[in-house]
């Protein structure tokens, strides 16, 4: 018999996998300063969605700082995960998580990250939250930490994996660059957005988390075409 076509379940990080955290924009603006060498005020608000190089250099270009500086503010923001990991400041898995990609994986689906973060800052946030990082393919993960647009991840997956992929994220910026890669979209409603905003989207299915909306899920991925 032929082996069954490669399907790919490629997930959000923050909102969708952990929850968000507390403070979050706090690192972005602490690793901007370092950078700078200098403190800076106003701390931008409404990270959600956007790819850590985005964030770096939104914040450089709002404190009229010169974009040179993203290099460095990026391997700051690295090293600043580093030591919060060290710390034992961790993220929470959002309910449900791990059973979800287990399940994900028992259908035949190859669950990678497609993420704002880094790969360095999406592993010390999953694994400090106890997830188990063998359920992810590191190999068939996008990373945004060297790119301005979400929706390039999105391309560029497009371009590389051998089969289909699905979204699943927590924001509306997830679905757009879905659709920019004819992705299909699977929202979860656990990070900064509401339902109601999820479901003007493309989505297939909002759930409100990845544990009541375990079947949802699954059932989604089932009615999705092979090819």
């Amino acid at each position: 018999m032929p082996a069954e076509p490669a399907r790919y379940l490629l997930w959000d990080v923050d909102g969708t996998l952990v929850f968000n955290g507390a403070d979050a924009g706090n690192l972005y603006h602490e690793a901007v300063e370092l950078a700078a060498g200098r403190t800076i005020a106003d701390r931008m608000p409404n990270t959600h969605g956007k790819t850590d190089a985005q964030i770096l250099a939104e914040t450089l270009a709002h404190h009229g700082l010169p974009d040179t500086l993203r290099q460095a503010a990026a391997l700051h923001l690295d090293e600043l995960s580093r030591l919060r990991h060290e710390r034992g400041e961790h993220r929470t898995l959002c309910p449900g998580a791990d059973a979800a990609l287990r399940a994900a994986a028992a259908h035949g689906w190859t669950n990678g990250l497609l993420t704002g973060n880094g790969r360095q800052r999406s592993a010390y946030k999953l694994a400090g939250a106890g997830l188990d990082l063998e359920l992810i393919d590191w190999d068939r993960s996008f990373f945004g930490d060297t790119t301005l647009v979400r929706a390039d991840l999105t391309r560029r997956a497009a371009a590389a994996l051998d089969g289909p992929a699905v979204i699943v994220g927590d924001t509306p910026n997830d679905g757009v660059a879905a659709d920019a890669a004819g992705f299909a979209f699977i929202a979860v409603a656990t990070g900064a957005f509401a339902r109601d905003d999820l479901a003007a989207t493309s989505a297939r299915v909002v759930l409100d988390d990845l544990q009541s909306g375990h079947g949802a899920l699954l059932a989604a991925l089932a009615d999705l075409p092979a090819r």
